[in-house]
């Protein structure tokens, strides 16, 4: 198996959350410990892209973003029509924290990122999502 990393986001709620994430992302529920009123864990996964959520849990270290009013994550969700997931996504819940709009960035490197169309929004939980697409 090849090395992947994946998020465990620490939310409030998350039966709650897997809702905002399959409607604000288009993610799809792979599992969960739970049942349909209360989740302990859960798998989803955008466009085959994995991603967890976990209820907080103090006692092991994590607590959710919007409990502490910061967060240290900024996660981000490369899509053909950032325009698109970046409106449904606050037509969710989401705060439009920065309007889906294009970036030039002088980079180098083997793959360097000269242009791309990039908004953000912070999720129900205070999670930060940068919605972009590379264009050059």
């Amino acid at each position: 198996m090849a090395t992947q990393i994946s998020p465990m986001l620490a939310v409030s709620d998350g039966a709650r959350a897997v809702e905002f994430y399959k409607n604000a992302f288009g993610a799809a529920e792979v599992w969960r410990i739970g049942n349909d009123a209360e989740v302990g864990v859960a798998g989803l996964a955008i466009d085959g892209a994995a991603f967890f959520l976990a209820v907080e849990t103090p006692d092991y270290g994590t607590r959710s973003p919007d409990q502490v009013s910061y967060t240290t994550v900024r996660i981000e969700l490369f899509v053909d029509d950032p325009y698109e997931v970046h409106r449904r996504a606050v037509a969710a819940g989401a705060i439009d924290c920065d309007p889906v709009i294009e970036h030039n960035y002088p980079m180098s490197g083997p793959h360097p990122i000269k242009r791309m169309l990039q908004g953000g929004v912070t999720d129900p939980f205070g999670h930060r999502w940068l919605i972009g697409k590379v264009l050059e």
